[in-house]
């Protein structure tokens, strides 16, 4: 629990920071976001390569896992829709209902209430017990295939962002050569995995990605470079890499320490709320970005109101696995309700492409409330799940 609550922590903090240090740096402060820019980067693919890691499946048994992919989609799919419908109708005027910008702007900016955070709610479940349940291994699964999911339609999403280019193909063609190395090649490679090494690989995926982004940009210019997001290469990375445990102090504080300095760091990439850094004057600005800000007692009724969105599109389990009891179905849809590092990356991602606005902030807020709700709810899966306990076979 103390862990989760940091995770907020961390994330207002440096929300906090982003507001102050535009102002308290000057000129040197674009330097600083180009350097913070890329320990987040690098602690975003340390994070999805231990996702990647979790994505043990049987390849003779593919088909029975077809249903959980499916029930994992639409757990996913209904949030993200019902987010992003709530920000067009709700927070734009009527005159942007029919902007195609603002209507692939938000698509993108909504899928952070997409993922479950699989690294927290693994944790929690595995401490009070659950590891032997039902519970713990579907959730397991449909929180991997959840994270999944997320990772791959952030790629149509970002297509839709930069338009219909030879780039989309380029960046289609790597995808598929990534998903099926994933496939083929899942838990072969007997690499190390303390986290020195991992953070070593985080690295390695980052500066491809960059080499890819900065040779392009060198021969086609910004407007036609290839930029794959770490998302994907890092999620591959880790499934290729045959699982092993290392329980040991050292590694879940240096694990932690890395995913509070991201969860700082994104906090840290805010735009400012009020105003923009001189650097960014010239920068295009989004429907969203063009926003005006509410008052704060408003923002924090649209955050309540999307937590709630969010938190009823992830109930979608309860209407499948008809053959558990009620109460595991409900304990199953409720520990789907946890947010973390992966939510936090789409909110990065978004960023790059210059979405802000109030959309943003609530985006972010909303986050944060999730985060520290995240107790209550493992607490609530627990009294329910105890009711029917039973181990899985």
């Amino acid at each position: 629990m103390r862990k989760v609550l940091s995770f907020s922590l961390f994330l207002m903090a440096g929300l906090l920071a982003s507001q102050l240090l535009p102002g308290l740096l000057g000129d040197r402060y674009a330097a600083f976001k180009t350097g913070s820019d890329t320990l987040l980067y690098v602690c975003l693919a340390f994070i999805m390569i231990n996702v990647g890691r979790e994505f043990e499946i049987d390849k003779s048994r593919w088909k029975s896992y077809a249903g959980d992919y499916f029930i994992a989609m639409a757990t996913a799919a209904l949030p993200w829709l019902l987010i992003a419908f709530y920000y067009i109708f709700v927070l734009l005027p009527s005159d942007c209902w029919s902007s195609g910008d603002a209507w692939k702007e938000n698509l993108l900016l909504s899928r952070f209430a997409a993922p479950t955070s699989a690294g927290i709610l693994f944790t929690m479940l595995a401490a009070i017990g659950l590891k032997a349940s039902w519970i713990y291994r579907k959730i397991q699964v449909l929180a991997i295939f959840d994270d999944l999911d997320t990772i791959l339609l952030m790629i149509p999403l970002q297509i839709l962002m930069i338009g219909l280019r030879w780039q989309m193909f380029a960046v289609v063609g790597i995808v598929a050569v990534l998903l099926t190395i994933g496939w083929r090649r899942q838990a072969t490679w007997d690499g190390r995995q303390d986290w020195r090494a991992v953070l070593g690989y985080a690295i390695v995926v980052f500066a491809a990605t960059q080499l890819i982004y900065l040779v392009t940009k060198h021969f086609y210019g910004p407007e036609n470079s290839i930029h794959i997001e770490v998302l994907l290469p890092a999620f591959v990375l880790g499934m290729i890499l045959r699982h092993r445990h290392i329980d040991t102090a050292g590694e879940a504080r240096a694990a932690s320490c890395i995913s509070f300095t991201f969860m700082f760091l994104v906090g840290l990439s805010m735009p400012l709320i009020a105003g923009a850094p001189a650097a960014d004057a010239a920068a295009p600005c989004s429907v969203t970005a063009s926003q005006p800000m509410m008052p704060w007692y408003v923002l924090l009724l649209h955050v309540l109101a999307v937590s709630l969105l969010s938190n009823l599109g992830k109930l979608m389990p309860l209407f499948f696995y008809r053959d558990r009891l009620l109460t595991e179905r409900l304990a199953l849809s409720i520990g789907m309700f946890t947010r973390g590092e992966v939510g936090a990356g789409v909110i990065f991602i978004a960023l790059s492409y210059n979405l802000g606005g109030p959309a943003l902030l609530i985006s972010v807020l909303t986050l944060v409330l999730n985060l520290v709700l995240t107790g209550g709810f493992v607490v609530w899966v627990k009294r329910l799940a105890l009711k029917t306990y039973r181990p899985a076979a």
